[in-house]
């Protein structure tokens, strides 16, 4: 079962970005693109999709897709794919404009970017709620400072267009 891969696990070679910092090679991107593509999923309260579930649905457009290849689109190593059916095909799997995926300069989806934001606002409350068990005590306003802290701090994602 082969689903998303956390990008920490990406190749070495991959954390850098295409945005900020050195660049970055284009399988890397579209991997980047791709595991964003399958944690937003994760996101919206869905169950990750397999490799099963992805080949089958472009299968039934009629673009094969092997268990190979899908293993390294998503690790960013091996040869670059540029076969444009089978972007588009993905694209539309996962609802979101083929140009995403087309080009390595294609805009982050509203879908994509909205989910983003709100896993973002999910992980402050998350630290405010551990930082507030462990503090113990600690007076509102106090909680208050943390969490606009954290809310003016720049996302991974805004930074670096990693989300790590």
């Amino acid at each position: 079962m082969m689903g998303s891969i956390p990008l920490s696990n990406l190749p070495e070679h991959a954390s850098p970005t295409p945005r900020h910092g050195p660049t970055v090679s284009p399988q890397v991107e579209l991997a980047r693109k791709l595991n964003l593509l399958l944690d937003v999923v994760v996101a919206e309260g869905n169950t990750p999709y397999t490799y099963k579930q992805i080949a089958h649905g472009l299968k039934s457009k009629g673009v094969p897709l092997s268990r190979a290849r899908w293993a390294y689109m998503i690790t960013g190593e091996g040869p670059l794919v540029t076969d444009a059916a089978l972007l588009t095909g993905i694209g539309e799997f996962f609802r979101i404009p083929p140009e995403y995926l087309l080009h390595s300069d294609g805009e982050l989806p509203d879908r994509v970017d909205a989910q983003l934001a709100f896993v973002k606002s999910l992980r402050v409350k998350r630290v405010v709620s551990f930082a507030a068990r462990l503090l113990g005590d600690v007076s509102p306003e106090t909680l208050r400072s943390i969490t606009e802290l954290l809310e003016e701090q720049p996302s991974p994602i805004d930074s670096r267009g990693l989300d790590t």
